[in-house]
């Protein structure tokens, strides 16, 4: 995973914002390295991560996936056909082509680890700008990390990569430690 941000897509309005969605839903994006993390285990993810079967009480919430390809859309219908037959009741995710994200607002951005003032201190720094912290693979890492996403021996091990100074090692150590 590259990077993350969060919006919205799905609609035909243009300019939604999280107070005037119109007929969007609000979404993640996720860049990836198909070499690194395949399109096949973002999907594996996703279908253990919230419950398919639950119908969204508006489009707001509803389960979407969005592809960027025939191929990409192929999979995520042979994925959606697997995990279908794992519960009794049926998969209400819609399998959609994306046509456009929206960005959400910047404090709906990384919110784990604007919750981390220490961290999120430091991430100012090294970002001022807020386009690049949330653009940034380092605050999307640790914003996972700090949601409970990753093993912490693995992260701690990816980490260096980074550019974090010393003090957000040493605040990311003693997080991790606590995980392990």
């Amino acid at each position: 995973m590259i990077r993350t941000r969060v919006g919205y897509a799905g609609g035909t309005s243009p300019n939604p914002t999280y107070h005037d969605l119109g007929d969007h839903t609000e979404s993640v994006q996720i860049d990836f390295d198909p070499e690194v993390l395949s399109f096949g285990r973002l999907l594996e993810i996703f279908w253990a991560s919230h419950d398919a079967a639950r119908q969204a009480w508006s489009r707001q919430y509803a389960s979407l996936i969005f592809v960027h390809s025939k191929t990409q859309g192929e999979e995520a219908e042979e994925s959606r056909n697997r995990h279908s037959g794992k519960g009794n009741r049926p998969v209400v995710t819609e399998i959609l082509p994306f046509t456009g994200f929206t960005r959400a607002e910047n404090y709906h951005q990384k919110f784990y680890l604007r919750r981390d003032f220490p961290l999120m201190e430091i991430c100012r720094k090294l970002f001022p700008d807020e386009r690049a912290l949330v653009d940034s693979t380092a605050s999307a890492r640790v914003n996972g990390f700090l949601a409970g996403f990753g093993d912490p021996l693995s992260f701690m091990s990816e980490t260096p990569r980074w550019g974090l100074p010393g003090e957000a090692w040493e605040r990311l150590r003693r997080i991790a430690g606590s995980r392990i």
